[in-house]
């Protein structure tokens, strides 16, 4: 146990480390001001309450709820509406309020999960390194391929397949033509487009089509994009293996069964249609 928990009258104080997945790390506590732990600073953000941790030695999830209220102009209703703090990786410890550099407790760790709303207050759930093992050992069969364009197991390079282009209009919330785009037809369908600049910095879309310089999302921004937006905007993939060999010569990485029966096959019968 810490030593700053040992006294009859402690000085504890509970701190989170939040790190988005664009990059932005920020640092709250529960103390009434400011503390500065491993050179980040921690805002004092009485609003922020964890709810009972509880550590065991099991292989159970163990989800930690986070709830509080948006008192801090760091989190906003619209960032997490947005998605801004999705996935985020959270680090629970306390400190000697007193001494916050000298020694730290950890408590848990994990990644925001579901997050909702009641009026201005937020509750988000924070899921632990075990919730890995809820997800299935076994893939299911598919005709499309499992693999996502660009990961390891796909194995394709998206470096000449991104690029870094700016808004040229706004034509649609959906809708919109970029200063340089692709002479294929739908080069960037099931693509993403990333902001880099703009009211959706840090924030991806889907492309549902694309046209030359003009590229349909698959839904509008969360924030209003307007022309000047840098963005950078990636190929995708439909996951058809017929795809797979004439766009992208990678047959050998397909992830799927396009061959393989279907159910179907179990209703046929002699003479059937």
């Amino acid at each position: 146990m810490a030593s700053f928990l040992q006294p009859e009258l402690t000085s504890a104080a509970f701190c989170w480390r939040v790190e988005r997945r664009d990059g932005v790390c920020l640092g709250f506590t529960t103390h009434d001001r400011d503390l500065v732990v491993a050179h980040l600073r921690y805002r004092a953000a009485p609003g922020l309450l964890p709810s009972a941790v509880t550590l065991s030695d099991g292989f159970g999830s163990g989800a930690l709820d986070i709830s509080g209220a948006l008192t801090s102009d760091a989190i906003s209703e619209a960032d997490l509406s947005a998605g801004r703090w999705d996935g985020a990786a959270v680090t629970l410890f306390m400190v000697d309020w007193e001494s916050p550099g000298s020694e730290t407790l950890f408590l848990a760790r994990g990644r925001l999960g579901d997050v909702a709303f009641q009026g201005r207050r937020f509750s988000a759930e924070l899921r632990g390194p075990t919730a890995v093992l809820d997800a299935p050992v076994v893939e299911q069969t598919s005709p499309g391929c499992r693999a996502s364009l660009g990961d390891r197991r796909c194995r394709v390079d998206l470096a000449p397949r991104s690029l870094v282009t700016r808004i040229t209009a706004v034509i649609e919330e959906d809708l919109i033509e970029v200063d340089t785009g692709s002479a294929a037809a739908n080069a960037y369908a099931y693509g993403r487009a990333r902001w880099i600049s703009g009211a959706n910095s840090g924030l991806d879309y889907p492309v549902l089509s694309s046209a030359g310089r003009s590229l349909t999302l698959r839904e509008p921004p969360h924030f209003p994009c307007a022309a000047g937006d840098l963005i950078e905007i990636t190929e995708g993939c439909d996951k058809r293996l017929q795809t797979c060999i004439g766009r992208f010569g990678n047959a050998a990485n397909f992830r799927g069964e396009p061959h393989l029966p279907g159910i179907d096959l179990l209703t046929r019968y002699p003479g059937a249609q």
